[in-house]
């Protein structure tokens, strides 16, 4: 069996899917960290976008989340998708959903005033309304079986923990079905692993030099 290695970075949310996949299907890999902002010229030469993560099997390299996704569950035990063909492809859209509220949140993060920060507010807060519209009785996004899905929304709201220490921003707001989610997925063990105990103050510095909005609201 090839060696895997995930390139990463601390605070990449597509890192962590691949983590949590990696960790629910109980297979052993080498974690190496980078600095994005100085990246290493072995690390360019296999990752054609400059992105995390890449995924090193053996000497081959996967790039994009997604596709790394699908090659775990193409070659590792324990499938985090749904056997059902429609299922699967319904599971696929979400995570495609879930790709478009991250860039929301880069949004968020980096918009540079009042008016922007709202807009990005409003377009999460949108989504989620969907989000409560789809699920069941849970705990999880397709009722008692984690799946990739939930990998997906694990970052997601983990970003969301440490926004909530600025300030409220009513996203989750009469959600009660979307707040027991990100409630369940919290608790979940790949979840919580997925990132170094110094997550949140990590983030918190990252946002704490970006000349945006939400910087100003932490420091107020």
């Amino acid at each position: 069996m090839s060696r895997l290695t995930l390139i990463s970075h601390h605070l990449c949310p597509y890192v962590q899917r691949a983590v949590i996949a990696l960790t629910e299907k109980s297979v052993p890999f080498e974690r190496i960290d980078i600095d994005l902002a100085n990246k290493p010229d072995w690390f360019l030469a296999i990752s054609p976008l400059g992105k995390t993560p890449v995924l090193k099997v053996g000497e081959h390299a996967i790039f994009e989340s997604a596709v790394i996704l699908e090659y775990l569950e193409e070659t590792e035990p324990h499938p985090l998708h749904p056997v059902d063909p429609l299922a699967r492809a319904e599971h696929r859209s979400w995570i495609e959903f879930g790709s478009s509220i991250l860039n929301d949140i880069a949004g968020l993060y980096n918009a540079a005033d009042a008016t922007a920060f709202e807009v990005k507010v409003d377009s999460i807060a949108a989504k989620f309304v969907q989000i409560e519209a789809r699920l069941t009785d849970g705990p999880y996004f397709a009722g008692a079986e984690f799946s990739l899905v939930d990998a997906i929304f694990g970052p997601i709201f983990r970003y969301f923990d440490v926004f909530d220490r600025i300030e409220d921003f009513g996203i989750f707001a009469d959600k009660p079905k979307v707040t027991a989610w990100r409630t369940a997925i919290a608790a979940r063990p790949s979840v919580q692993r997925a990132v170094a105990a110094d997550y949140q103050q990590r983030l918190l510095a990252f946002l704490a030099v970006r000349p945006s909005y939400l910087a100003g609201l932490r420091k107020a």
